[in-house]
């Protein structure tokens, strides 16, 4: 068994993974994604932290291999990206096949094949330690259960749960599947740190954050600038409550989509946050109103990007965007969105952290 943990982090984004796991000890030598736009943000948030800009159905497991040092106990981890298996894909698949697409055709989408992709690098690489964090619903598709297969079949003890994003210091109504294998022995999640009457909360987590107005620049940080609203959305979320629907609203206010049977079941559209509970899934798209419940508990605004970066337990200090380039709020939504909360990454990385102590006898 090698003697440093090091980590090599698969579909890193701007590092809300990598930078869990080094707030918990670990060291990360790098990180891959095939998205080149993550650089700044990883690298500059996570010094000595390699960002290889690639595409891991692509890559030869030797180039894995060559990023840990001589003698390293090796960590690979990642998160393959989760929309082939979310519950809206899972809605459209099925409409899909009903209109006369076979499921074998969803099986060789190239994103549905990068956690096949995953278990190719780690049958070459044979890692100590595998972690792989996704969306709950993987859990109940084929792919996931070739790739406890082959982690069988290469002398892993695998172990998976879906916990509760808010249980491991979280402030989002999120649920993930977390797996943990080891060639080492067993190897399992920590303890849940929160229990329901001490979750996290929206208010704990921004709001100390100074008050904005749609559409008005920040000069303290840019990152904390909401979206301007159109004069009908304004109303609209003077309308909301915290927790309301747009069933609240006067009937002018109303989409045409509200007034359909298909609709009626969208409730959360258009809704404010509370403050004393953890907030809705941070999603690509959070800073939009129209999104989600993504309207401030009191403000009448939606989310600026400072506050999703915040809820998805990214540290105030955290850079998403390179000085010298130009702002793209879709585009760093989008990288906020996709990111692993950064506290699910630290408990993630308390658990390798221990697992390795039993191992080698020390006291925990």
């Amino acid at each position: 068994m090698g003697t440093k943990p090091t980590v090599v982090d698969l579909f890193c984004g701007i590092g809300g993974l990598t930078h869990g796991l080094r707030l918990a000890g670990l060291n990360v030598v790098a990180g891959i994604d095939l998205d080149a736009s993550c650089r700044y943000a990883y690298e500059h948030n996570n010094q000595n932290t390699r960002f290889v800009s690639a595409d891991v159905s692509l890559l030869r497991p030797e180039e894995v291999t060559a990023l840990y040092p001589k003698n390293a106990l090796r960590i690979l981890v990642g998160c393959a990206p989760c929309q082939p298996f979310s519950k809206y894909t899972k809605r459209y698949r099925k409409g899909e096949q009903n209109g006369g697409r076979e499921k074998d055709e969803w099986q060789r989408d190239n994103k549905w094949k990068l956690l096949n992709s995953f278990a190719d690098i780690a049958r070459h690489v044979l890692p100590d330690i595998i972690s792989m964090e996704n969306v709950p619903e993987l859990a109940d598709e084929q792919v996931f259960a070739d790739f406890l297969d082959i982690l069988k079949q290469l002398g892993y003890k695998a172990n998976y749960k879906v916990i509760y994003c808010p249980e491991y210091g979280v402030p989002q109504n999120r649920s993930r599947l977390v797996l943990l294998a080891s060639r080492l022995g067993d190897l399992t999640l920590i303890e849940p740190l929160h229990k329901e009457k001490d979750y996290p909360t929206v208010r704990g987590s921004i709001g100390d954050l100074p008050r904005i107005a749609a559409g008005v620049n920040n000069q303290m940080d840019f990152l904390h600038t909401a979206a301007r609203l159109s004069a009908t959305n304004l109303r609209r979320i003077r309308s909301s409550v915290p927790s309301g629907t747009w069933h609240d609203w006067d009937d002018n206010l109303k989409l045409k989509c509200h007034k359909k049977s298909s609709g009626k079941s969208y409730i959360s559209i258009y809704g404010r946050m509370c403050w004393d509970s953890p907030s809705p899934t941070i999603t690509t798209q959070f800073y939009g109103y129209g999104n989600g419940r993504f309207g401030h508990p009191e403000q009448d605004r939606a989310l600026t990007l400072r506050e999703g970066a915040l809820l998805q337990s990214f540290p105030p200090y955290y850079a998403f965007v390179d000085p010298e380039q130009e702002f793209n709020r879709r585009k760093i939504g989008g990288h906020i969105g996709n990111a692993v909360p950064v506290e699910l990454g630290r408990a993630i990385g308390k658990s390798m952290l221990n697992h390795i102590a039993e191992v080698n006898g020390d006291e925990q």
